[in-house]
């Protein structure tokens, strides 16, 4: 399976990479995870101007990544599921892609374009912590889908 994670977020070194890492070295016995992170001056400029541009300039900058495959886009608004859910969205799939959005989420537009709409809870989180959990729950739910103890 080929798992693409795509963020809103600056190219910079993190406290986090470290983590990323382990957890998409965990994740590579049953998938390739590619991340890619991307943002653009038109997205620091929307978020002096508006929530509904900054919106605007996710989806104009995520457009050309969704596609043929299976999207599931995190937002506030989404779903809550638990982790059983959650492996059911990688079961049976070939190519799955994650969005994470910005601070102010996605355009209704955009969402429409998902085949599933989750939220990671009712919490805030940066996308730097949400990529750490995305990452997470991505091998315990192949850990419940091959009935690894991981997940217990």
């Amino acid at each position: 399976m080929n798992i693409e994670i795509i963020s809103i977020a600056k190219k910079e070194r993190s406290i986090y990479d470290p983590l990323y890492k382990e957890l998409q070295m965990m994740i590579s016995r049953f998938a390739k995870v590619e991340d890619i992170e991307l943002f653009n001056k038109d997205v620091t400029k929307a978020h002096t101007i508006s929530p509904e541009a900054s919106q605007a300039a996710y989806t104009k900058l995520f457009e050309p990544h969704i596609s043929k495959g299976f999207n599931v886009i995190l937002h506030p608004d989404g779903k809550i599921v638990d982790s059983y859910e959650f492996s059911k969205l990688l079961d049976g799939k070939i190519a799955i892609k994650f969005f994470i959005g910005g601070a102010y989420g996605f355009e209704e537009s955009f969402l429409k374009r998902g085949d599933s709409v989750i939220s990671l809870g009712n919490i805030t989180m940066s996308h730097k912590i949400a990529k750490a959990v995305l990452l997470e729950q991505i091998y315990r739910g192949f850990s419940i889908l091959s009935n690894h103890p991981y997940h217990k």
